[in-house]
């Protein structure tokens, strides 16, 4: 039996094909969540907390799921660092969902090792590749520039700035991501126009 290797412009077309069917469902989960970023904006602790929330559910589920899977292949090499990991998930989601409020400020402190991290990187990375960006080093500079900015500040105003920034931050991610789509589920809408 032959098997054919789709080439780039075989999967180019096949998404293409896939926007144009469904952009309406694009549309509608772009929507959705622009209207779900801009409630995290406008009420941050709120979102803050339901992240906390959610992550906590995640690591108690993946816990879960890790003890059965863990215990299921007992005689796999691994098995102790299986079982070691997946009790820790189960705990974190556990303090999680336990203490809430507390969550939030871990998870702010976590946001914060992102924040610096990646600041650092990028800058970095546009220092050491500015031969390589001609035109776009500047910019990945400037975006690292102010992710350590952004990391400052949430440090400076810690404890307060725990209620908010991780909601405000999950906000403009969703409205940003929301928008994203919005113009993909458009720009496929007219495709597909063009093309009945």
């Amino acid at each position: 039996m032959s098997t054919t290797t789709p080439t780039p412009q075989d999967v180019r077309a096949a998404l293409g094909r896939a926007l144009h069917d469904h952009w309406g469902l694009f549309l509608a989960e772009g929507i959705i969540l622009v209207i779900l970023g801009l409630l995290a904006i406008i009420v941050p602790p709120l979102a803050s907390l339901a992240v906390t929330i959610f992550i906590g559910w995640l690591f108690v589920i993946s816990g879960i799921a890790g003890l059965i899977m863990t215990f299921m292949a007992r005689g796999a090499p691994g098995f102790w660092w299986s079982l070691i990991s997946a009790v820790i998930a189960l705990i974190a989601g556990a303090l999680l969902l336990w203490q809430p409020v507390l969550g939030v400020l871990s998870l702010t402190f976590v946001l914060i090792a992102f924040f610096l991290i990646d600041g650092i990187l990028s800058i970095i990375l546009a220092i050491e590749h500015r031969r390589e960006l001609v035109g776009r080093w500047g910019w990945i500079l400037l975006s690292g520039i102010v992710d350590l900015i952004i990391a400052g500040i949430i440090w400076a105003g810690l404890p307060g700035t725990a209620a908010w920034a991780l909601g405000l931050l999950v906000g403009i991610d969703l409205v940003f991501g929301g928008t994203a789509l919005i113009m993909v589920a458009l720009h496929a809408r007219r495709g597909a126009a063009a093309v009945a």
